[in-house]
C-alpha cells in the first residue's frame, strides 16, 4: 500500500470528481489533504468523512494569510477539536511574486505552537527563507512527534540539523524532471527513517513520459492526478537503487510514525 504524504484534494481544479479520483488510487492506504486557508477547511473535513483513506490537515498557507479574519485561531481550533487531524499546510514564503512577507512569521509560529500543544504533525511549506525557517524552529516549541517539510527544497548540509529538530521530508514527482537534479541529489541524504513521498496534487506535475494517470482541470489545463504517486515510488527506489518493495515498507513504516492515531 502506498501513502501520500501531502496533497490538496480539495482543489477546486478537480472540479467535483474526488470521488472519482480516489476510486482511481487502487494501491493508495493514506493520503494526507491539506488545507490551505479557512474558507477551504470545511472542504477537507468533509472529504475526511466520506472517505477514510483521507487524512485531513487544516492550516493557513502562507499565499493567503493576507485573507484571514481575527478569529482564524479559534476557527482553527474548532477544526481541530473536532476532527483527528494534522496542521497544515503552514510556512514560509519569500519566493511568490508579489507576496508580502509580513506577518508570515507571526502566522506560522502561531501554528507551530498549536502543533505542538496538541503534539500534532505540521506540514510545512518554505520557499527562498531557509534559513530562517531553521533559526524558528529551533527556537520551537515543536511536536514530539516531528514535523514535515513537504517538497524539501533546501540544502543537503540543512538535512541533519533539521532532522535533529525532528524533520521528515517528502519527494514530489516534480523532482523527477531533468532540471531539479540538485534536488534529487539532495534526498539520496536524507536519513532512511525521515523520508516520504508525496503527489502535492493537482500541482507539481510529473514530467509527461512518466505520468501514469492524465487528468485536466476545466479549462484544459494538465493537473496532477494522486494516483500518479506509484510513479513517484518507483522512481525514488530507481534513485536510491533499492527494492520497489523495500522502499513501499520504509515510507509505510515512517508515514505511520509522524501520523500515528489520526
Amino acid at each position: 500500500m502506498l501513502f501520500d504524504a501531502h496533497n490538496h484534494l480539495q482543489a477546486k481544479r478537480f472540479a467535483g470528481r474526488q470521488d472519482q479520483l480516489l476510486a482511481e488510487c487502487k494501491e493508495l492506504s493514506r493520503m494526507v489533504v491539506n488545507g490551505c486557508c479557512k474558507e477551504d477547511w470545511p472542504e477537507v473535513a468533509a472529504l475526511a468523512k466520506a472517505h477514510p483513506q483521507v487524512l485531513p490537515s487544516f492550516g493557513y498557507h502562507p499565499w493567503f494569510i493576507h485573507e484571514r479574519t481575527d478569529n482564524w485561531e479559534s476557527e482553527l481550533g474548532r477544526f481541530l477539536d473536532a476532527h483527528p487531524a494534522a496542521i497544515g499546510e503552514i510556512g514560509l514564503d519569500r519566493w511568490k511574486e508579489g507576496l508580502a512577507y509580513e506577518g508570515q512569521e507571526e502566522v506560522f509560529t502561531v501554528q507551530l505552537r498549536i502543533a505542538a500543544d496538541r503534539n500534532l504533525p505540521a506540514s510545512i511549506h518554505c520557499l527562498k527563507a531557509w534559513g530562517r525557517l531553521l533559526e524558528l524552529l529551533e527556537q520551537g516549541p515543536l511536536p514530539s512527534r516531528g514535523f514535515l517539510l513537504h517538497s524539501y527544497g533546501g540544502s543537503a548540509e540543512m538535512i541533519g540539523p533539521l532532522a535533529e529538530l525532528g524533520a521528515y521530508f517528502s519527494f514530489p514527482g516534480y523532482y523527477m524532471r531533468e532540471a531539479k537534479g540538485r534536488q534529487r541529489e539532495t534526498f539520496t541524504q536524507v536519513p532512511p527513517d525521515r523520508l516520504l513521498i508525496e503527489t502535492d496534487a493537482p500541482d507539481q506535475l510529473l514530467p509527461e513520459k512518466m505520468r501514469e494517470h492524465a487528468l485536466d482541470d476545466p479549462e484544459g489545463n494538465p493537473i496532477n492526478h494522486p494516483a500518479n504517486l506509484r510513479g513517484v515510488y518507483r522512481f525514488m527506489a530507481g534513485m536510491l537503487a533499492e527494492p520497489l518493495e523495500k522502499l513501499e515498507a520504509r515510507v509505510e513504516e515512517n508515514f505511520l510514525c509522524l501520523f500515528e492515531g489520526l
